[in-house]
């Protein structure tokens, strides 16, 4: 992602661009806001019909005989909302995002529920090398290129097909040199309500060797978009290693193991209960935004991930075929953004799970390779199941 994002303050204006906005409130700022009574609804459709670069947009409405409910985009083939239904039955959306197509393409924040790309993540200066070549991207948060660049992935009209009723299919060609990056790289991300999960699934294939790393941006809050702080949401993370970073927030090539440090989620426990620590992995990213690398499964998707409002009940779990996952907290989020129904985006009401390969890899021959060979398909698949406690 998209997302993530994330330091310094030689670097924090080029940082804000990343997951959220700054750092607004003391780190372990709580708010006690109570989750919503109301049933959430989904947007108007009628306030995505726009035009953006000469592209019709649109909003796709995705229900199935299960609980859940969506409502998808194709400007950045993003998820709009996400409705679930709380402990007490009531509808609760679980993703931020905008009223209408507008802010999503002038507002601060560009991320929300964006698919992100070519390349999710960062890349150290905006340079890699491939096959003896090196190429230069934008550099879009501080020194280093992120998310695919100025107007990757989430910035751009795709060719969309609602299937049936639960189910919507979005295309997108990148073109050579778009960003950067070589090779017509042609994208393809289905999501699909099934009972009650939704399902991502992407594919992608190159006429010229490239790199990719696509993944999806949603910000989550399981008490409902905009009740209050998700530091008391409880994680589990399948991970006992991360990619310990620099200042900038590029990983520094090692793997390091999560015992005895804040970033130990094998247990689950409360997001914010470790934010105080010192550790200067949390000083860089000013709160939790780091590449965790997930234990290996013996299923074709594998757990990652499993969190739980502590208001609402939902419990999210999220299984994908990836080798890492992007946790981000909401550090730099400071409600400059006018939410569905009047909410903000307020200092970390949100996280991220990002599925993804690991940031920064072109350029660390250690870690899983992300090269897309000429002609090959380049596949991958994350699902986000709901139940409740």
């Amino acid at each position: 992602m998209k997302k993530f994002l994330f330091a310094p303050l030689a670097f924090a204006a080029g940082l804000l661009a990343g997951c959220g906005g700054s750092d607004a409130k003391a780190p372990g700022a709580d708010s006690t806001a109570a989750s919503a009574t109301a049933p959430a609804v989904l947007p108007n459709v009628a306030a995505f019909n726009s035009t953006v670069d000469g592209q019709p947009t649109t909003l796709y409405v995705l229900k199935n005989s299960g609980r859940l409910q969506a409502a998808i985009t194709n400007y950045g083939a993003r998820v709009v909302s996400l409705l679930v239904p709380a402990r007490n039955g009531v509808l609760t959306d679980v993703a931020l995002g905008y009223d209408s197509i507008g802010p999503y393409v002038h507002g601060p924040e560009t991320y929300f529920g964006a698919v992100v790309g070519r390349y999710g993540n960062r890349i150290a200066k905006g340079k890699f090398t491939l096959n003896g070549k090196e190429y230069t991207l934008a550099t879009n948060n501080g020194p280093n290129s992120l998310h695919g660049g100025k107007k990757g992935f989430g910035a751009v009209v795709w060719t969309g097909k609602q299937v049936n009723d639960s189910t919507v299919e979005l295309t997108y060609l990148s073109k050579d040199g778009e960003e950067g990056y070589p090779g017509n790289l042609k994208v393809d991300v289905t999501y699909t309500l099934a009972g009650d999960a939704l399902q991502i699934e992407y594919t992608a294939s190159a006429d010229k060797a490239t790199v990719a790393n696509i993944t999806n941006h949603t910000y989550f809050n399981l008490n409902g978009q905009g009740s209050g702080t998700i530091n008391n949401h409880l994680l589990q993370l399948n991970a006992d290693r991360y990619t310990p970073v620099d200042s900038t927030l590029i990983p520094t090539g090692k793997i390091d193991s999560v015992a005895g440090t804040p970033l130990d989620f094998r247990q689950a426990k409360a997001i914010g209960g470790g934010l105080n620590a010192d550790n200067q992995q949390l000083t860089f990213g000013k709160g939790y935004d780091h590449n965790f690398v997930l234990n290996p499964g013996k299923d074709s998707l594998n757990l990652a991930a499993t969190v739980t409002g502590d208001l609402s009940g939902i419990t999210m779990t999220v299984y994908t075929d990836q080798p890492g996952i992007q946790f981000y907290g909401g550090n730099f989020m400071n409600g400059t953004n006018p939410l569905k129904g009047g909410k903000k985006d307020n200092y970390r009401e949100a996280f991220c799970l990002e599925t993804q390969h690991f940031p920064d890899s072109p350029n660390e021959p250690s870690f899983p390779s992300t090269e897309l060979k000429a002609g090959r398909a380049w596949k991958s698949s994350t699902e986000y199941r709901f139940s409740t406690k």
